[in-house]
């Protein structure tokens, strides 16, 4: 039977769901209050990127669309209403639902909520760390596992990309002031924005055994002026509950991009580029004493939404057991991303307590 999507948002990354969706055969839904959004993707947006408009997929206001009938349900909208919306796409009883990174804005509202409502209702709830499910982070943790390079010292991970990109594929917008991107508080900003790079710390050294961050100290560059208040380059120490040191890297202002994981073991080292010569990505092993092995994982951009899809149905349907994009992980992306921003403001180390819940209390 086919599989039935709902999406919500009919912005940039709605379209790339929109289109991996189709290419699995999917039944596509798009809605969005914005009359104009939905103009833009039949008439712009999809047609521009993907050689012409799909007739198959239906176009609806939020108020119209169906309800109670969808198999997975995308939520691709802002992060401050993220939420609000996946609390009542529950209602609905999907098999599972996608919601968009990040998963809501530093403050935190109502994240415990979520977790609690989600466990209530036994629907696992994804979040678009779709870096996480490609095949080169699931190469890097492979090796990672064999302990091929030896006990993990340290990590690295940088997420660096002037965000000209995004707003090329946004041309209505003139810039970060026309959207949450332009705000800190609201989602935006390279510490949430391009949080990638703190999710696949967490993922990296999750497969290592060595534990969740548990202390960091940041230090972050603000850009702020009457219109905008966001934060352009996040420089993030941190250590996690085993005592490996790391350091994770995020900006919207390096050109050209860097998008780059290194681990550094007791036995060598294994390094992952990504989007080498375009959107390949490279993965280099490197045990001590031995030659250098290296793999190169052709893709395209559209091959990332289209695998973070395929990965979500393999693990509703139990081909795939475990997943690094659940909801408890992204939860624990956003304690970090809150407490980066307090690490910043307050000038000093801070510590993460789990044991907490997904609040304020659980950044010290």
């Amino acid at each position: 039977m086919v599989k039935k999507i709902k999406i919500y948002g009919a912005g940039s990354i709605g379209n790339h769901h929109a289109h991996a969706a189709r290419t699995l055969g999917w039944q596509v839904d798009i809605c969005d209050n914005d009359s104009k959004a939905l103009e833009r993707t039949k008439n712009m947006i999809y047609p521009k990127r993907y050689g012409k408009w799909d007739k198959k997929i239906r176009l609806f206001k939020v108020n119209d669309v169906p309800k109670n009938i969808y198999d997975y349900i995308i939520i691709g909208t802002p992060p401050k209403t993220h939420i609000e919306i996946a609390l009542e796409c529950l209602k609905e009883k999907p098999k599972a639902i996608l919601v968009e990174k990040p998963l809501c804005d530093p403050s935190l509202k109502n994240a415990d909520l979520l977790h609690k409502v989600s466990k209530k209702h036994r629907i696992p709830i994804f979040v678009g760390y779709d870096h996480a499910v490609s095949k080169a982070a699931t190469k890097f943790a492979q090796l990672l596992r064999k302990g091929l390079i030896g006990k993990l010292i340290t990590l690295d991970v940088e997420f660096r990309e002037f965000w000209g990109g995004i707003f090329s594929a946004h041309p209505w917008l003139n810039g970060p002031k026309d959207s949450y991107l332009g705000y800190w508080k609201k989602g935006g900003g390279s510490t949430s924005e391009h949080s990638h790079a703190i999710n696949l710390f967490q993922y990296l050294t999750d497969q290592s055994r060595s534990g969740k961050i548990e202390e960091i100290s940041a230090t972050l560059k603000y850009v702020k002026n009457k219109h905008i208040d966001y934060d352009a380059i996040s420089l993030i120490n941190v250590k996690t509950q085993q005592g490996v040191v790391g350091r994770v890297v995020q900006d919207v202002i390096t050109k050209p991009k860097k998008k780059w994981v290194r681990a550094q073991g007791t036995k060598g080292f294994i390094e992952w580029e990504c989007g080498i010569d375009g959107n390949n990505d490279i993965i280099t092993l490197a045990p001590e004493n031995k030659k250098k092995v290296r793999t190169v994982i052709k893709k395209n951009r559209p091959d990332d939404f289209i695998e973070e899809l395929r990965h979500i149905d393999f693990v509703v349907s139990r081909k795939i057991k475990e997943s690094p994009i659940l909801l408890r992980e992204a939860l624990n992306t956003m304690l970090v991303i809150a407490g980066t921003h307090k690490s910043a403001k307050k000038n000093r180390a801070i510590r993460l307590n789990y044991s907490k819940g997904y609040n304020e209390k659980a950044i010290k």
